[in-house]
């Protein structure tokens, strides 16, 4: 088996779990992560736990989800960061969100770059894939200081949304084979 906890400089990954629903919660509740992530709604605590139980199973049948984030030597959740489940049919894509209060200060870089490795490494996934909103200008600077190249940019559903990849190939791993994820 795979292992599923990661580590960064200043930080700890580890898959969420039902115990950490409530500072999740909080976290997908805050203005400036629920703008983007939940298109400014504020989601009821079962879309939480829903959210949290699927990422358990994705763990359990393809060891990746969604992983929390805790500074070293800290109990409090500042982020989560994974691989989920986009659009119709659905496209595994990368998605990470940092708690406001840490905002430029790189945190989102340094745990996505983690979730890479492992995607790369580990699980030799060919291929990432990525997507914001145009006017999430600093996921966009995340994306492209991690190596992602911009593919497209169209309209889905209301929001003009910038879709990224980032082959294998790139970074010097082999053959750049289009897989599932």
């Amino acid at each position: 088996m795979v292992e599923q906890r990661l580590t960064t400089p200043r930080c700890e990954l580890r898959p969420i779990t039902v115990g950490d629903a409530e500072q999740l919660h909080d976290l997908w509740s805050s203005p400036g992560v629920r703008r983007f992530l939940w298109d400014d709604e504020i989601i009821a605590i079962e879309r939480t736990h829903a959210a949290i139980e699927k990422s358990q199973r994705m763990f359990g049948e393809h060891a990746f989800g969604l992983w929390g984030v805790w500074p070293t030597a800290s109990r409090e959740l500042i982020g989560f960061c994974g691989l989920w489940p986009f659009r119709e049919p659905p496209t595994m894509e990368l998605v990470y969100g940092i708690a406001e209060s840490l905002w430029g200060q790189s945190y989102a870089t340094e745990v996505a770059q983690a979730v890479m490795t492992y995607c790369f490494d580990a699980l030799h996934m060919p291929i990432l894939r990525a997507s914001t909103d145009v006017a999430n200008v600093a996921s966009m600077r995340v994306l492209e200081k991690l190596g992602f190249e911009r593919v497209r940019r169209v309209t889905v559903g209301d929001l003009d949304t910038v879709f990224y990849e980032m082959p294998r190939r790139r970074l010097g791993y082999g053959s750049d084979d289009r897989a599932k994820w």
